[in-house]
């Protein structure tokens, strides 16, 4: 199974966030919304690193 596009990654990390921001469910969909938004988030985070370290890569090779 791929990989979800780092666009559809970060509009699930953004519902989890209103969810929570929203504050109105209950106490046990907010606990998983915070875990499902600190492992997007981690996701996201590992993804951009490993999209930078390609711009690097391209860019060095450009450069050379």
């Amino acid at each position: 199974m791929s990989e979800p596009a780092l666009d559809d990654l970060l509009a699930d990390l953004d519902r989890s966030i209103s969810k929570l921001a929203d504050g109105k469910a209950p106490l046990d969909e907010l606990v998983a919304a915070h875990q499902r938004a600190v492992k997007l988030l981690a996701d996201a985070q590992s993804r951009v690193a490993d999209l930078k370290r390609r711009v690097d890569e391209t860019s060095g090779s450009l450069g050379q």
